[in-house]
């Protein structure tokens, strides 16, 4: 497989040619976030994330900040833990953001950490509570996006036709993206990842917990997805597959986003969860302005 991977890299693949930068901001306020924003669209990124947790900076109000400093770089949040929010809030949210921005946003989701921290307003439901929220949130915002009166009936939430204040669609048609987590060998997450139209891989690590795959593991995970899309009449040709990793600027850098390429991620996220608080934004600032690690 290795083998494989490292050959394409000289095959002229269009999967390494085409992958796109995206940076993480690890923390900050929404002024940071303007700035910092502002900082990678002039340095060549081509996207720009704000972490979400539940009671956190809002990452909706940073990227708004960042949408009024920015005309090109998308924007979206790493990871919006869907089934502890509103779908209509996220909906009002993403939509607003999208109109503003002229299209920018990028919606990625999962089912929410089970760190502690995530729950300390309530007890974590399970998972398979929380999953079936999440897709039915999913299915909603769809319809909320179209910026039309509609009906629902789930599980977890419904809705009755609304007969005034309808606000307007998202920009973006057929709808905003949205990534979901996707943990590999479990059928049902990876059937979601690949509904829609991105995957966040994760993978189970044994001992460990979960864990971000190896270069192999992607391969074999995006065979899997493309399999399982072509069951259903869909193509990977618009399809994003993320890899996540810390890089210094130089050849090393871009040697390594090479190998996650040529494995099949169309993007690559610059993000540094191991920092302190008071190290992250300086050390935001002088990432961004050396660019992204681009093949």
């Amino acid at each position: 497989m290795i083998t494989r991977i490292l050959g394409a890299l000289s095959d002229g693949s269009r999967r390494v040619h085409g992958v796109k930068y995206g940076f993480v901001l690890p923390s900050g306020g929404a002024e940071v976030a303007a700035e910092l924003a502002e900082v990678a669209e002039g340095a060549g990124w081509d996207a720009f994330f704000c972490p979400e947790g539940i009671w956190s900076v809002d990452p909706w109000v940073s990227l708004t900040a960042a949408a009024m400093r920015t005309s090109t770089i998308r924007l979206g949040t790493m990871v919006t833990p869907l089934p502890r929010r509103l779908p209509w809030e996220v909906a009002s949210q993403t939509a607003t953001l999208d109109n503003l921005s002229g299209g920018r946003v990028i919606l990625s989701v999962g089912l929410g950490a089970t760190d502690p921290r995530f729950f300390i307003f309530e007890d974590d439901p399970g998972r398979r509570v929380r999953a079936e929220r999440l897709d039915e949130a999913l299915d909603l915002l769809v319809l909320m996006w179209r910026g039309e009166p509609f009906s629902y009936q789930g599980r977890h939430f419904r809705a009755r036709p609304a007969e005034i204040l309808v606000p307007p669609p998202a920009a973006q048609r057929p709808r905003i993206p949205v990534w979901v987590v996707g943990l590999w060998g479990a059928p049902r997450s990876m059937g979601r990842a690949a509904r829609w139209d991105g995957w966040l891989p994760y993978f189970p690590t044994a001992g460990v917990g979960l864990n971000r795959p190896d270069h192999e593991q992607l391969a074999d995970g995006i065979a899997w997805l493309r399999e399982e899309r072509a069951r259903h009449g869909l193509t990977m040709d618009s399809y994003d597959v993320v890899a996540e990793g810390t890089t210094a600027p130089g050849k090393a850098a871009a040697d390594e986003v090479a190998v996650w390429a040529a494995a099949g991620a169309t993007w690559w996220l610059e993000a540094n969860w191991a920092l302190p608080e008071d190290q992250a934004v300086q050390w935001s600032r002088e990432r961004l302005r050396a660019g992204p690690p681009r093949v």
